[in-house]
C-alpha cells in the first residue's frame, strides 16, 4: 500500500476532526501505536489511519443503508463475555483504523472489503477474540439492549424496525463506522444527520 498525504485526503480529514474532538479516544490511539510498534498497526488499522495517528501523536452516505449479504432469517444466539471500557475502546479505534475500505457483498477482511456484518465480526474478533453473529438479523439478540443515552465506544448500532437490515459500531461523538452499501467504502458517520437521523435505531452491548 502506498503511503498518502493526510492533507489530500477526505477520509483522512474527517478523521483527524474526529480525533481532534474526542481527546479520550485519540489518547488511547497514541498509546496503542506506542505499545503495538508499527507492524501491528499496519496489520489492524492500515496506513491511512496509522498515519494520522502518528501524526496525531506528534502534536453524507454514499448508500442507503442496507448491506448486502445478509440474509434475513432467525439463527440461534451466539455465547459471548461482556466487554471492559478498555475493550470497547480498543474496538472503536480499530474499526476507525479501517474507514475507507472497499464495500463489498460478503467480504470480512480488509483485503477482501467488508459488508455491514463483516466489518463488525472482523473488529469484534480481531479485538477480542469471539466474533458476533454473521448476520444482521441475529446481531439483534446479542448482547444486551441498551439506550441511546447509554451508548459508549464499542457498542453496536442497527437499523430498521424489528428485524434490522443495517448495522455498525458506535465510536463516541455521536458517531458510528460502518459499510453502507455497494459501491462504497467503509464511513464514519453521524447518528443524528441526514439519511441515517430519519431511520429507526437501536443499540446493544455485547
Amino acid at each position: 500500500m502506498t503511503p498518502v498525504s493526510i492533507a489530500t485526503q477526505p477520509v483522512d480529514r474527517e478523521l483527524e476532526a474526529f480525533f481532534s474532538q474526542n481527546f479520550s479516544l485519540r489518547y488511547k490511539a497514541c498509546r496503542r501505536v506506542r505499545a503495538q510498534g508499527m507492524a501491528r498497526l499496519l496489520a489492524l488499522a492500515g496506513l491511512l489511519a496509522l498515519a494520522l495517528l502518528l501524526a496525531g501523536c506528534g502534536s453524507s452516505p454514499k448508500g442507503r443503508g442496507a448491506s448486502g449479504g445478509e440474509a434475513m432469517r432467525t439463527v440461534p444466539r451466539t455465547p459471548h463475555v461482556p466487554l471492559n471500557p478498555e475493550s470497547a475502546d480498543s474496538i472503536a479505534i480499530h474499526a476507525l483504523g479501517l474507514v475507507g475500505t472497499p464495500y463489498r457483498y460478503g467480504g470480512n477482511t480488509p483485503d477482501s472489503g467488508f459488508d455491514c456484518s463483516g466489518l463488525i465480526g472482523y473488529v469484534y474478533r480481531s479485538e477480542v477474540g469471539t466474533p458476533p453473529p454473521r448476520t444482521v438479523a441475529s446481531l439483534y439478540n446479542w448482547g444486551q439492549q441498551i439506550d441511546a443515552a447509554e451508548l459508549r465506544t464499542g457498542d453496536m448500532v442497527l437499523f430498521g424496525r424489528g428485524r434490522p437490515h443495517h448495522a455498525g459500531i458506535y465510536v463516541g461523538d455521536g458517531r458510528f463506522v460502518h459499510a453502507p452499501s455497494s459501491g462504497g467504502t467503509v464511513r464514519l458517520d453521524v447518528l443524528t444527520s441526514g439519511y441515517w437521523a430519519r431511520q429507526h435505531a437501536s443499540y446493544r452491548r455485547p
